[in-house]
This record gives structure tokens, C-alpha cells and sequence, in this order.
């Protein structure tokens, strides 16, 4: 026996509220990309621009203010100290410490001078700037890719409408998934790479469902009005798109609150991405479809 939230039949009007989609998206667009231009670009990690992470257990309470003042006269004096846990900080700085005596020079020494022996240094990360630059433009590659192929397998396997449908949501999912990265000011890190990958995997496939049923429908039904028939659509499809879109949500959720701050940015990605992948199936994609259905429509009608 399935499980449904939403009981057959229903019967709601998505398409009438289209024009408030758009709208609000406009608006998280303009906010997503004023906020990347506010702060000046993303703001990002050493995976992109190079630099050193350093993570410094102390064994007693400790502020960043403190750690900031040890280390004022070293290499890392204008480094950024975040809090990363329980007398945890990371202290993150675009000097390069892969060798072991520039690290005792400037993080041991002063650190001893200040706290004595009463902390430990975890774990330190190093990648170089042309290392970091590099990726960066893979990573950039690697995306606009895999928007290239999934518009060529969609417009392939339906039609090309249908295909700009999808990719303009997923153009539209990730805009608003790294707007609201660069509102919360978090540093755009290989992590959130991986995110930004996984919704458009998760958003593609919630679209291509949505997407299918109208196909079939309007296969079923070609006299039908589109408008009609993309709603018809969306409702026969909304239990299962809920239910998958919760079950990945309440996981991201689990994983936000519980998993601590090492993947704390991770699943804040997730989350905003899952619920504008699922808003972008419905709306922005179909959204598409119709305007080109209108714009072949006034074509004909000035044809005639």
C-alpha cells in the first residue's frame, strides 16, 4: 500500500498563480545577485583561493578576541578566527604554513607565549593559490556542463521546451541557492560545490517527473487547453513530489541541526536548495513550457 499525502483528485490551481511565481522569483534573483555584488564576489575558501586552515583545540575556555591579540605580530594577524565548537577555533589565512617551521614560528610560539601548553593543534590544510584557482575554474566548467547536457538529454527526450524548462529552473535554483550562501556571508567552499551538484541532480529529476506526466497528458488529451493540462499534471504528481521533497528536507534538516559545524554550511545549502528545487519543478519549468506554447500560438494566429 502507497503512502499519500495528498489525496487523489485534488485539484489545485498552480498555473493561476504564475504571474506571484514570477514575481517572487524576480525577487529572490535581484536579492541573490545584489548580495553577491554587495559583498563584493563570493567570499571564497582556501579549495578557491589558496591559503591555509588551521584547527586549534584549547583545553580551557578561550575567546577569539584573545587568540586574534596572540597572534596580532605573526603572519596569520589578519587571519579570520571562527568559533568551530567547544573551545574549537579555525583560524583561516591566505599564507601558505605547508612548512613546519613557519607554522612554529607563528602559531606555536605565539599561542605557548599566551596560553602556555593548554591547547592542540588538530588539523592544518594548505593548497596553493594556482591550485586554488584552477579548481576554481573546473568547478565553474564542470557546472555549466552538466546544465549543457541535461538541456541536450532533455530536449532530446521530450522537446526543447521542455529541456530550457529545466535548465532555466536549475539556472534559476542555483542563482538563489548562492544568493542566499553570500547573505549569510559563508565562504563557498568545496562543500558547498558539492551541494550546489546535488540540487541539480535532485531539482532535474523532480522536474523531468512533472515534466513526463504533461507529455503523457498531452498526448492523451491534444485538444486540451496546455494551461489545463500542465495543472492537471502537477496535481497528479504533487503527492509523490511532496513526499520525496520532505523526505530529503526533514534528512537535511537532521543532518543541519545534529551534524555539527563541520557540515553546518553543507546542509544550510541543501535545505534552501530543496525547497527551491521543488518550487522551481512546479513553477519556473512549466512556466516555460507555457510561454513557449503562447508564443507558437500568436505565431499561427498571426500566420492566419
Amino acid at each position: 500500500m502507497s503512502m499519500e499525502l495528498i489525496k487523489p483528485g485534488i485539484h489545485l490551481d498552480f498555473v493561476g498563480k504564475i504571474k506571484y511565481a514570477i514575481v517572487f522569483s524576480i525577487i529572490l534573483i535581484i536579492i541573490s545577485i545584489g548580495s553577491v555584488i554587495f559583498h563584493g564576489g563570493l567570499n571564497p575558501g582556501i579549495d578557491f583561493s589558496g591559503g591555509s586552515i588551521i584547527q586549534v583545540r584549547f583545553l580551557k575556555s578561550v575567546f577569539a578576541d584573545q587568540i586574534r591579540a596572540a597572534l596580532k605580530s605573526t603572519k596569520l594577524g589578519n587571519s579570520t578566527i571562527q568559533q568551530f565548537g567547544t573551545n574549537e577555533f579555525l583560524i583561516r589565512t591566505s599564507e601558505s604554513f605547508s612548512d613546519q617551521k613557519m607554522l612554529s614560528v607563528n602559531v606555536d610560539e605565539p599561542l605557548t607565549a599566551a596560553f602556555g601548553k593548554d591547547f592542540e593543534i588538530r588539523r592544518v590544510e594548505v593548497v596553493g593559490s594556482k591550485v586554488g584557482a584552477d579548481f576554481k575554474q573546473k568547478a565553474i566548467i564542470a557546472v555549466i556542463l552538466s546544465w549543457l547536457a541535461m538541456l541536450i538529454y532533455v530536449g532530446w527526450r521530450f522537446e526543447f521546451r521542455y529541456g530550457l524548462g529545466g535548465i532555466l529552473a536549475l539556472i534559476h535554483d542555483i542563482t538563489i541557492v548562492i544568493g542566499a550562501v553570500s547573505i549569510m556571508n559563508m565562504e563557498f567552499t568545496i562543500s558547498i560545490l558539492a551541494a550546489l551538484i546535488f540540487i541539480i541532480g535532485f531539482s532535474i529529476n523532480d522536474t523531468i517527473v512533472t515534466l513526463d506526466r504533461i507529455r503523457e497528458n498531452v498526448k492523451l488529451n491534444p485538444k486540451q487547453k496546455l494551461i489545463d493540462t500542465i495543472n492537471i499534471s502537477i496535481n497528479q504528481t504533487l503527492s509523490r513530489t511532496v513526499l520525496t521533497s520532505l523526505s530529503v528536507f526533514f534528512t537535511v534538516l537532521a543532518l543541519y541541526i545534529f551534524g555539527g559545524a563541520v557540515i553546518h554550511d553543507f546542509a544550510f545549502a541543501l535545505l534552501v536548495g530543496v525547497v527551491i528545487g521543488t518550487y522551481s519543478s512546479i513553477y519556473i519549468a512549466c512556466t516555460i513550457v507555457l510561454f513557449f506554447e503562447n508564443l507558437q500560438l500568436s505565431k499561427m494566429k498571426r500566420g492566419k
